[in-house]
């Protein structure tokens, strides 16, 4: 049993043992000291993932290998993000308790347990560590009602999935004999031909991870808990939660279930046209900034999996470019959204961004960039993560899914070109308050990822490239 390969998650979970201790016995306020030792934490870990070598341990049930570093680099980038755009936000807002960053480094700890399942059970176990932290960080503002109720939804649509998935994982070990996945690999791929059950099982696994992701026809969730939830806790959800749990899907359906592709395949199809329809066109008449990002995330998933129905190394190559792309962008964002205060006041509505280039012209250019990368205009890095899934739908005939795609994407970049619009040629509001010096920090950040990819595309096309191929071998 290589314990080892498990360090970063034994890491960050001894250090979210001394950091709950460490805000409980102190008499005073401890919640700054306890967020820079959780960034601390996230950095450690980092380290040590890009440091993991390939294996498995705990007897087969959690592997380390090339697709598992990367997944995890993502989620810990997505983690520490939220917690950057957290810190001043919180304070403002009357809500900077400690828990709230140990919530955080429990839930990436099960994310990253996730990506690195191989059985599950394990799976399981990092999913509900996931879900049960984020039950909490959704009603984290419980004075605020919209952000109780929030919490609520998330809860009771959260434990039906979780029922999903315990329901499907039952009949797969029921049919195929295990709950490993290289064992279910096996079963599936025997000469008796797979067994309905099997495929049954994996039918409710999918419907629980398509929920997970806010698939259509899971997506029902989305809208209202992002918009309830604090707007930091937002910016989490709509990151490394996302990332995790597709990159899960693909492990899933690209290992254990490879041999059924021609069963989930149309399955996949269709949720990806759904998300692409749905959310460029539930977007449009939005006039909560927060609730467009929901519909905004839920297109946006529909174009990742265009590359998951394709099931081509190129297809899958393109899933995880487009997230790595895709968490970058999206923090930008959301880095915006918490700068949005006006007189200490929390602001949503995309009209309070009217006269931003007069007012603030450094944040209406970098929220452009975001907008303008949103939509898939070149050379920006959002126009190469949808680059890299059309062109695998396009080489595999999946000439539907494609054309969808560059349609949806127009429908598109009409709401976010509308964000450009309102921010440079509307009447000037008053200017929002001075902004943090950790959100600009994330907004230059971003900014220059999206502006300077396609000069440095290649470690992240490589990275991308060697996860698949772990993947596959």
């Amino acid at each position: 049993m290589n314990w080892t390969l498990a360090l970063p998650e034994t890491l960050l979970s001894v250090a979210g043992l001394v950091l709950l201790l460490a805000g409980v016995i102190p008499k005073r306020d401890m919640t700054f000291p306890i967020t820079m030792g959780t960034l601390g934490a996230l950095l450690v870990a980092a380290v040590l993932v890009l440091g993991s070598a390939d294996g498995q341990a705990f007897h087969g049930q959690f592997v380390s290998d090339a697709f598992a570093r990367f997944a995890k680099i993502l989620i810990l980038l997505g983690a520490a993000t939220g917690l950057l755009l957290a810190l001043d936000w919180n304070e403002k807002q009357g809500i900077a308790r400690f828990e709230f960053p140990i919530l955080v480094l429990f839930s990436t700890i099960g994310m990253m347990a996730m990506v690195s399942a191989s059985d599950l059970i394990t799976l399981y176990m990092g999913l509900e560590l996931l879900s049960l932290s984020l039950y909490v960080i959704a009603a984290f503002d419980r004075d605020n009602a919209r952000s109780a109720e929030a919490g609520l939804k998330y809860f009771v649509l959260g434990a039906l999935a979780s029922g999903l998935y315990l329901y499907g994982a039952s009949l797969t070990y029921g049919f195929a004999g295990s709950t490993n996945f290289s064992a279910i690999a096996t079963a599936v791929s025997g000469e008796g031909g797979v067994s309905l059950g099997v495929v049954v099982g994996m039918t409710f696994v999918v419907a629980a991870l398509a929920f997970k992701i806010s698939a259509v026809p899971f997506h029902m969730w989305t809208p209202d808990v992002y918009e309830g939830a604090p707007t930091p806790v937002t910016a989490f959800f709509a990151s490394a939660p996302k990332v995790a749990a597709v990159a899960l899907l693909v492990r899933v359906l690209a290992d254990p279930f490879a041999d059924l592709a021609a069963q989930w395949q149309g399955v996949i199809w269709l949720a990806s046209l759904g998300s692409m329809l749905l959310g460029s066109f539930a977007a449009i008449r939005q006039p909560n900034i927060k609730r467009l990002m929901a519909y905004s995330s839920i297109g946006h998933v529909g174009y990742a999996l265009m590359g998951l129905a394709v099931a081509t190394d190129t297809g899958l190559r393109g899933v995880m470019l487009y997230m790595a792309i895709y968490i970058v962008m999206n923090a930008g964002v959301f880095a915006v959204l918490v700068a949005m205060r006006r007189q200490g006041r929390s602001l949503e509505r995309i009209e309070d961004l009217a006269g931003l280039g007069r007012t603030d012209p450094a944040m209406a250019l970098a929220m452009a960039v975001f907008m303008f990368s949103m939509a898939g205009i070149p050379p920006l890095a959002g126009f190469f993560s949808k680059l890299y899934v059309f062109l695998a739908a396009v080489q595999e005939g999946y000439w539907v899914l494609a054309t969808v795609g560059v349609l949806t994407s127009v429908v598109g970049a009409f709401y976010y070109l509308r964000i450009i619009k309102i921010m440079y040629f509307d009447a000037a509001e008053a200017a929002l308050d001075p902004r943090s010096s950790a959100v600009s920090f994330v907004l230059a950040g971003a900014g220059l990822f999206n502006v300077l990819f396609f000069l440095f595309p290649a470690p992240i096309v490589a990275a991308a490239t060697a996860a698949v191929a772990a993947l596959a071998g």
